[in-house]
């Protein structure tokens, strides 16, 4: 770097005390995320929610920058983002290899894999971000918060009441989930309202049900994804629940299956099953591989339409780098961590992982024979489909937003396409494949989805960058911290859970009240098919088919209502395999936060009510799920399963109608009050 292309003097940027702060709130919401991600099997940005703390914190300082609160902003959302590998981790417990997360595994498989994140987007930056011309939602949307919100020429005396404002919004949010939350805890209100029934006759005599989650996560997480991407895994959950586990539950259809020789779930199941039951074993077993077989599709179709913006993209960044190594200057805000060093550092965390591999593959008895081909192929791997996701979702981060980007189909697809490698590598060295197989496909796939996940948040985060005028290099040193921060940190959190509660398909926790894991359940249930032999690629290929449709679909209704109206196949996925009442909540909050939106659009102020609403959501699901953090670490501290019971367990209908009341109650005055509030900026 030269002196007339080095940082303005006094420019504060990469600064302790931003590095401190952010390091912190990426402990809060790398928990938050981990904890909402097993319940629900969603995670949401960060990076707004921490950039409002950070300028009402370094407030406090009169040199604070706008640049320090993107410090603070990159680290704080790049340790939350880390957190979505429990996609993959708690599948290693599911199947038994691991009885508990083992520290320095599941941190050097966090580390190392996203540092490969770092670095494989470090690339794609000037392709994507600065000439891509894609639309970044997330992280324009926080760059219009920091610019704002931080000290300096553009902000007003409106700017500063907002950001206070804005704080005591996420705060009175968190309060009042965890609040809630606590009163579920204590079996003062039910945690979900749901009805499970069967049919008549006429219909078929199938069983199904409805029901919502009564979680404040749930809603603020639909306030987050939008009524599009709402309403889309609304259809999803209709084709899941009124049309495929009534047809796969009814007599007749269970009839025509044996008659017939095809497997059916039901028909294993003895007359008289309850409704619930046989509608939640047919979902589970059947109907879910049916939503992995649309994901599937879905992210191959996306694949197919990014093959030509991601070889231009690539193409131009490789020539940018190439104008550096040949001496020319680059203006500061051009400047990226140089492409020596990046290639020494993916260097040096490909040796890492293949050091991990070796000492897993030595550690089986199975794997030992065939270490050396099984690291090989495990690093070609990382390499080869690493990259490729890295782009795939940098890309369709910027085009879609990070939280809505379709990490869960890269998982899908990097699961079978690992497992089916691990299993040709196996049957090459001669021997047979086992329980060690399955165990070290997820290890491989949990180090691809890490670097899947991190460049999925990092190209969010350098677009906001690129909009404050921040400089690259220490941007991406930034992001690197945010990972370690991260990684450090999901361990403990995932021994806490597993502990008070455990994992579906899993040993049992204290409680005995199993978190769904929905896509660690999926992910490892499709390697233990893949490599055992018995995996159901008809019901995936019958979902591959509905994604078909559903994309067909997509694009007839987009193009007869001029893009107004979209049927987003991923999101369809998704209805299928989320749970019914985390969907239905889902919907519900993405209707309330479009109400919201409506309902101050021709307001004065409505670009900091809606501002104001997006603070609100995050809020609630930070309460929430630190509360859930918390109360799992009481759970495994008392061996209590319901340390904070208030009344005998099974209240019934009274609890849940008391939920209903009260939840709805407070929604309504919540989002009033965030009216009021923004009003009186």
């Amino acid at each position: 770097m030269t002196d007339s292309a080095a940082a303005p003097k006094g420019r504060l940027e990469l600064t302790l005390r931003a590095l401190v702060l952010g390091v912190l709130l990426a402990v809060v919401f790398t928990a938050a995320n981990t904890y909402l991600g097993l319940k629900v099997g969603l995670t949401f940005a960060s990076a707004i929610p921490a950039a409002v703390i950070s300028m009402a914190i370094l407030r406090g300082f009169r040199t604070s920058t706008i640049w320090e609160n993107m410090t603070v902003q990159t680290v704080a959302s790049v340790g939350g983002a880390m957190s979505s590998i429990i996609f993959v981790l708690p599948g290693l417990v599911m199947i038994g290899w691991w009885l508990e997360f083992p520290f320095w595994e599941s941190t050097l498989i966090c580390i190392f894999g996203g540092i490969l994140g770092v670095t494989f987007s470090i690339p794609l930056r000037r392709a994507l971000v600065t000439n891509g011309g894609l639309p970044y939602p997330e992280g324009v949307a926080a760059a219009e918060v920091l610019k704002v919100g931080s000290r300096g020429a553009e902000q007003t005396e409106s700017a500063v009441r907002e950001n206070k404002s804005g704080l005591w919004v996420v705060v009175a949010g968190a309060v009042v989930s965890s609040g809630y939350a606590l009163l579920v805890a204590g079996r003062v209100f039910a945690g979900e309202a749901a009805k499970f029934f069967k049919l008549p006759a006429a219909l078929g005599g199938g069983a199904t049900g409805v029901g919502f989650g009564m979680q404040f996560a749930l809603l603020g997480a639909g306030h987050l994804i939008g009524l599009t991407v709402g309403l889309a895994q609304l259809f999803g959950l209709i084709l899941a629940w009124v049309i495929a586990v009534p047809i796969l539950t009814s007599p007749d259809t269970i009839a025509w299956l044996t008659a017939h020789g095809l497997p059916s779930i039901a028909a294993t199941l003895p007359a008289g099953t309850p409704a619930e039951e046989l509608a939640m074993t047919v979902w589970s077993r059947e109907v879910r591989f049916m939503g992995a077989g649309v994901i599937g599709v879905a992210a191959i179709w996306t694949l197919i339409k990014l093959a030509g913006p991601l070889i231009g993209g690539l193409t131009s960044a490789l020539a940018a780098q190439s104008k550096r190594s040949h001496g020319e200057v680059l203006e500061r805000a051009e400047q990226d961590i140089p492409i020596k060093i990046v290639g020494a550092v993916s260097v040096a965390a490909l040796i890492a992982i293949a050091g991990l591999l070796t000492w897993i593959a030595l550690a089986s008895p199975t794997l030992a024979a065939s270490a050396p081909l099984l690291v090989i192929g495990g690093l070609v791997y990382v390499v080869l489909i690493g990259f490729a996701v890295a782009a795939i979702c940098g890309y369709m981060a910027g085009l879609i937003g990070s939280s809505n980007s379709p990490v869960s189909g890269v998982g899908i697809l990097a699961i079978i396409v690992a497992s089916l490698l691990m299993l040709g590598v196996m049957k090459i060295a001669g021997v047979p494949a086992d329980g060690s197989i399955i165990a070290f496909a997820l290890i491989v796939t949990a180090v691809v989805f890490a670097v899947a996940v991190i460049a999925n948040d990092n190209l969010q985060d350098l677009k906001t960058g690129q909009l404050v005028d921040a400089t690259p290099w220490r941007q991406q040193l930034a992001l690197i911290v945010g990972v370690i921060a991260g990684a450090l940190v999901i361990p403990f959190i995932l021994n806490k859970l597993n502990g008070a509660f455990g994992f579906e398909g899993g040993p049992p926790g204290i409680a005995n009240e199993p978190l769904a894991a929905p896509q660690a359940t999926l992910i490892s249930a499709l390697a233990r098919g893949v490599i055992g032999g018995d995996l159901r690629w008809d019901l995936i290929g019958l979902g591959a088919v509905i994604g078909v449709v559903i994309i067909v679909l997509d694009a007839v209704v987009s193009k007869s209502t001029k893009g107004k109206v979209k049927l987003p196949p991923l999101a369809v996925g998704i209805g299928f395999y989320l749970p019914a009442a985390v969907t239905t909540m889902l919907v519900i909050g993405a209707v309330v936060g479009w109400v919201y939106d409506k309902a101050v659009k021709t307001t004065r102020f409505a670009d900091v009510a809606r501002r104001m609403g997006v603070l609100l959501a995050s809020g609630l699901i930070v309460g929430e799920s630190l509360f859930g953090v918390f109360y799992a670490s009481v759970i495994v501290g008392t061996n209590s399963e319901a340390p904070f019971a208030m009344i005998p367990e099974g209240s019934g209908w009274p609890a849940m109608l008391a939920g209903i009341v009260v939840f709805a109650a407070a929604v309504f005055g919540l989002y009033s009050w965030t009216r009021k509030r923004a009003e009186k900026v």
